[in-house]
């Protein structure tokens, strides 16, 4: 069985999907998250809307330490630079959000893109551009604006909406301004 199978329908059958998913190993979850194209992330996030509720804890698990970084591994449906990863982690004093940044082999130009995430609603979570956590984990990065270099053009003024799929597989789109972009992409929690 291939993860593309669940999109051979009409519909994507969500509860399969997830079984499929909670069953894989760590590394075949993470290669099989990675392996779905643009049309396959639209198509998944439409279908997750209202199935599966996300929270913080979905990112951060429950019981890390602050500032100790987890990562998500994504694949985007934009045409170039598909493979990512998110790394989150929780603030040294707050549990109501979660701070991170996007590790990518081009960031050098781009920028690490650093972001607050927080509850968007009740089922969604919202990886948010337009701020910046005021402290980071020491291995990561220097803090950027979002404004500077080509995070203008990649970062700047977005918002990521979250929903999940499975207890370890989010899907996200991306929105500027308000607005929605085409562009989606896949997280797998590590």
């Amino acid at each position: 069985m291939s993860i593309h199978d669940f999109f051979r329908g009409s519909d994507v059958d969500l509860p399969a999907l997830a079984a499929y998913l909670d069953g894989l190993d760590r590394a075949r979850r993470i290669a099989d998250a990675r392996d779905l194209g643009g049309a396959e992330q639209t198509r998944l996030f439409e279908a997750a809307a209202g199935y599966r509720r996300v929270t913080l804890p979905d990112f951060v698990p429950r019981g890390f330490p602050p500032l100790q970084p987890i990562v998500h591994y994504g694949r985007n449906s934009l045409p170039v630079f598909k493979i990512f990863e998110k790394r989150f982690c929780l603030p040294d004093a707050s549990a109501s959000e979660l701070w991170g940044y996007n590790e990518q082999a081009f960031k050098t130009f781009t920028g690490p893109g650093y972001f607050v995430a927080k509850q968007a609603s009740d089922d969604e979570v919202v990886i948010d551009y337009c701020e910046v956590p005021p402290r980071k984990p020491a291995e990561w990065p220097p803090i950027l604006p979002n404004s500077a270099r080509l995070s203008r053009f990649i970062y700047y003024r977005t918002r990521d909406f979250m929903r999940g799929v499975s207890q370890h597989v989010s899907i996200g789109r991306a929105t500027r301004e308000g607005k929605p972009m085409d562009n989606w992409f896949v997280l797998c929690r590590e």
